[in-house]
Order: structure tokens, then C-alpha cells, then sequence
């Protein structure tokens, strides 16, 4: 399948032929008529008159080819089709205080090393989005305040690499889970689609925002929208990392997590609550929700698109170097 990439920069050869038209047009009107001189005109014409009327065209001819180049042309290499999952999936994650806490183990090849429960969130969700595929998926990051991060989206690695991106704090010290789920009602809004679900993960209860999160549950469960909550962290006191006098030092404190808020919205939205205490339960968390939540889509798509424009653009550049050499050279026009 041939396509262009940027057919609109194909406008620009109508812009061409315009200017050439009208050019014609002026160089006609400007002549005099004179009587014919065809019976002094020499019967042949030497090889280097005969080759300067081809070097006007080179110009025209490098400049098409260059618009072309500008347009990328592209040739798909095979045709499939593909049965995708689309589903809508609103990512809404906890960015407060409390997410700070150092309960987490990550395996690493030198051992296991203790990260925050926002660095094991991160490495279990970019996981659970690479599996997905032909879904929308967007994110909404909360704390004192919420808003959103990415709008719904099939563009992996950007999701992926906005999900690297979030720090703790950035909405701010509490827990607005309310506005967090009426945030992503929001943008589930903005595309249709047969099936639509919020992934809410918390490690606190709702202290913050303007919509509680009974009201929001209940709009969610009216548009027929699945919020599945995660609880995550160990329970009773945590270890944070603080500054101190003598510097950086470990205190215990308590995180409290609204276990029954939590379950609440998950059974008004008719989906499910989970609890999760380590990086091995939030992996299984994810796969039970990623082989959950499946809607059958078949695709038909050209994939694996071979860019042309290399060929286009260099013959265009040659062409028209060899157009400037020989017009300022041995085909040098002197008015």
C-alpha cells in the first residue's frame, strides 16, 4: 500500500504549476511580432544549444521532486488483520506524601534494593501498558488536587515515558480521591467506546477536593464505568526517609488506608478491590485486571510502512546542484 505521510505539502505542486502558468503567460504577451526568420536559421544547432534549453527544466524538476520528499512517501509492506482490545483506561494514581514510604522490595540482578511505593507503582504499571494493545490510555495523577497528566491515547511510549516522570508531591500533600475519579469521568468523556474502566490506586483516604468520593462513585456507576481500586502499602507504620539534624534518617509512621472507601466504589462500579502489600501481590493485581478487561476489535492496518523520501530528496538536492554548477558555468545566460 503506497501512501504519503504529509499529503498536504502535495498542495504546494499546484502552487508550482500556477506560478509556471503564469510566467508562460507574461513571456507571451511580451513578445513582438516580427517577421520569420526561419529561412536564415542554421539547418543544425551545435550539441551545447541544443543542452541549454534542458537546464531551465532541471530547476522545476528538483524543486517537484523536493515537495515530494516533503510529503514521505511511504510503501506498507504486508496487510493484516488484527484483533486488538479496545478498551478506555484511566490510569489514576496517588502522587501524595504518604507514597514516600519504603516498604517495597525490587529485584534487581545485585539483589533486592527497598524503593518507594511510587517507584514500584511505576515499574508494575509500565508492565501492565505494554501488554495492552489497541487500547485508549490515559492518566490522572492526584493529591491535594487532581488533574490530568496524558489524555486518552494508543501512544505506549509516550505513556511510558510520562509514567517516569511523576514525582511525588506534584498535586500536592493529601488525598483527593473524589476529584481524582471525577477528573477521569472526565476525560473518558472525550472518545467513545464500548467498554470504559479507572484503575485507582491509593495508599490514603480521601482528606482533600471538592467532590466526595461517595458522589463520584455514584456518577461513575450511572455511566456504567468500572473503577477498580487498588489499596497499596503494608499495613500499620511505615519507613520514610527524612532529613534530620545529623542528616538523612529513617522514622516509622502511620499511613491509613480507607480499605472500606475503596471497597465501596469498587462494588457501586461492579468491579473489584484489591489490597496490596508487596511488589509481587500489585504484579498479580495488574494481570488479573490486564486478563479482566478485554473487548474484541478486528483491525485491518498496513504495518511496517517503508519511508521513500531518501530517494526523492537526493535526486531533488543532485538535480539541483547540477542546475546551479551548470548555469553559472558553461551555461552561463548573460542578459
Amino acid at each position: 500500500m503506497f501512501r504519503f505521510a504529509s499529503p498536504l505539502f502535495l498542495l504546494l505542486l499546484f502552487a508550482v504549476a500556477l506560478i509556471l502558468f503564469l510566467k508562460s503567460r507574461k513571456k507571451n504577451s511580451s513578445h513582438i511580432k516580427v517577421s520569420s526568420l526561419k529561412d536564415v536559421e542554421p539547418d543544425s544547432l551545435s550539441l551545447m544549444v541544443t543542452l541549454s534549453k534542458f537546464i531551465p527544466p532541471l530547476k522545476i524538476i528538483s524543486l517537484v521532486l523536493l515537495i515530494l520528499a516533503l510529503a514521505r512517501p511511504q510503501w506498507g509492506d504486508r496487510k493484516i488483520n488484527v484483533t486488538t482490545e479496545g478498551v478506555n483506561i484511566i490510569l489514576a494514581l496517588d502522587l501524595s506524601e504518604s507514597m514516600r514510604a519504603l516498604d517495597f522490595n525490587l529485584d534487581l540482578k545485585g539483589g533486592k534494593k527497598i524503593v518507594t511505593r511510587l517507584d514500584a507503582v511505576k515499574t508494575v504499571v509500565r508492565k501492565f501498558i505494554m501488554k495492552r494493545e489497541g487500547d485508549r490510555i490515559g492518566m490522572v495523577v492526584f493529591g491535594s488536587n487532581a488533574f490530568t497528566q496524558l489524555p486518552l491515547t494508543r501512544d505506549y511510549n509516550t505513556i511510558s515515558f510520562i509514567l517516569d516522570k511523576l514525582k511525588i508531591g506534584a498535586a500536592g500533600p493529601r488525598t483527593a480521591i473524589g476529584d481524582a475519579i471525577g477528573i477521569s469521568l472526565k476525560r473518558l468523556e472525550d472518545i467513545e467506546s464500548k467498554s470504559n474502566i479507572i484503575i485507582l490506586l491509593t495508599d490514603g483516604k480521601s482528606n482533600s477536593g471538592d467532590l466526595s468520593w461517595q458522589d463520584a462513585a455514584k456518577i461513575a456507576a450511572q455511566r456504567k464505568v468500572k473503577i477498580y481500586t487498588i489499596g497499596v502499602g503494608t499495613k500499620g507504620e511505615a519507613p520514610f526517609l527524612v532529613d534530620g539534624l545529623f542528616g538523612k534518617r529513617y522514622v516509622y509512621q502511620k499511613v491509613d488506608v480507607d480499605l472500606t472507601a475503596l471497597k465501596t466504589i469498587a462494588k457501586e462500579t461492579n468491579a473489584e478491590f484489591f489490597e496490596a502489600g508487596d511488589l509481587k501481590s500489585l504484579e498479580q493485581i495488574y494481570e488479573m485486571i490486564n486478563n479482566l478487561e478485554k473487548t474484541k476489535v478486528d483491525v485491518e492496518k498496513w504495518v511496517e510502512y517503508k519511508e521513500l523520501y531518501p530517494g526523492p530528496l537526493i535526486a531533488g538536492l543532485l538535480i539541483f546542484l547540477l542546475y546551479t554548477i551548470l548555469s553559472n558555468t558553461r551555461f552561463l545566460r548573460i542578459p
